[in-house]
């Protein structure tokens, strides 16, 4: 598919509601591109909707906002499908009840897009064996049904890269980062972060807080104030919405590296670089694939995971800012070949815990599906996973 840019701007998309309804005349024509009007009675064809769910706002410059750019990219490559948005949908049976709203509505194709959307995603399709029901970032345990699955980039390669740009910026080589959950994503991206940081800077440390929560600005606020005065000169975080930590930083006058969406324009200062999704072309292949009748066992009906090594990582860098040096913007783009390279990853070993014991031994790479599971700090890494 041919690339297009997040930075679609969705102003044709109605503000403040849960559940907005984007544009479009519904399907007539099996046969027409661009619809799921199918014959063939396969999971996720005949509807005339695809409905996207997020945890949090559609403007909250991060994880949802990226979801919510990406659907107007699936609106403008299926122009004959509504597109049915719902914002702020607990990870409880609110996102059933949503979902099935959507059904009624038309959408054989529902993204259930945060962490916890999974149990509801699961009862939906079990319920509905016409729809195809695809979770973003969680896995499945066991065989999949036949019309549901998940999927995710890894994310922890490009915080491997914007560690090197924040290894090299700091001074005081205390980095701090902002997380939600002590989840294998999240763990994985702060050892990734801290071992990029530590390939041009042996002298980092990255110390760590949890929120609690995948957005809590009090909490967002109260724990960059902590990493402040801690000495961090760089912050970067794993949080649903990120604005409250790029300000605090920006207001600090430290570094900051973004994380889900481009922020750049709140830092304009202070950011390097950022860690953020670009959804749209993934979105479009699993459309695609669901419409012409192929998702029951096809690689979307699965916990489908794409990286540097295995294909077009929906995970990318953002652009960098004025104090990135021409240098280390070279040195990063070769790293990003290596990460794709059969010899390269962000925890090749040998890889010490926290503790010290050897987590990775000596030449190893630990294949995604391992590192799916982290659970450990790496050494460099300042906290624990209880907070």
């Amino acid at each position: 598919m041919q690339h297009r840019t997040l930075k679609t701007a969705f102003a044709a998309l109605v503000a403040a509601s849960a559940l907005v309804l984007a544009a479009c005349t519904p399907a007539t024509d099996g046969t027409t591109p661009g619809t799921t009007a199918d014959a063939s009675g396969a999971p996720g064809t005949g509807g005339t909707a695809i409905g996207f769910i997020t945890v949090g706002p559609k403007d909250d410059y991060g994880y949802n906002q990226a979801v919510i750019e990406a659907s107007v990219i699936v609106g403008e490559a299926f122009p004959d499908m509504q597109i049915l948005t719902a914002e702020n949908i607990p990870e409880d049976d609110s996102a059933v009840a949503t979902m099935e709203q959507m059904i009624d509505r038309g959408a054989k194709i529902i993204f259930a897009t945060s962490y916890g959307h999974l149990d509801a995603a699961q009862k939906v399709a079990a319920a509905h064996p016409d729809v195809v029901v695809v979770q973003q970032g969680n896995a499945i345990a066991g065989e999949p049904g036949a019309n549901i699955g998940t999927y995710f980039g890894t994310v922890y390669e490009p915080m491997y890269l914007a560690g090197i740009a924040a290894g090299a910026a700091t001074e005081t080589n205390v980095l701090g980062y902002v997380y939600a959950f002590p989840i294998p994503q999240t763990i994985a991206n702060i050892n990734a972060f801290i071992r990029g940081a530590q390939s041009v800077n042996p002298e980092a440390t990255v110390v760590t807080v949890s929120t609690s929560s995948w957005c809590d600005p009090a909490a967002q606020r109260e724990a960059a104030n902590s990493l402040l005065s801690q000495g961090a000169d760089v912050l970067t975080q794993h949080q649903d919405c990120t604005k409250t930590v790029i300000d605090a930083a920006e207001a600090a006058g430290v570094y900051t590296v973004g994380y889900h969406a481009d922020a750049s324009e709140l830092a304009p200062a202070g950011w390097l670089t950022g860690a953020v999704w670009d959804w749209g072309p993934l979105y479009v292949d699993i459309v695609e694939n669901i419409t012409v009748g192929d998702f029951t066992g096809g690689p979307f009906n699965a916990n489908y995971r794409v990286g540097y090594k295995t294909g077009t990582n929906p995970f990318v860098l953002a652009g960098y800012g004025p104090s990135v040096s021409a240098e280390t913007i070279a040195l990063i783009a070769e790293q990003q070949a290596w990460l794709g390279s059969d010899e390269g990853s962000p925890f090749l070993g040998p890889v010490l815990a926290q503790d010290g014991s050897e987590a990775v031994a000596d030449g190893v790479i630990p294949s995604y599906d391992e590192l799916d599971g982290m659970n450990y700090f790496v050494a460099g890494v300042i906290g624990n996973l209880a907070n």
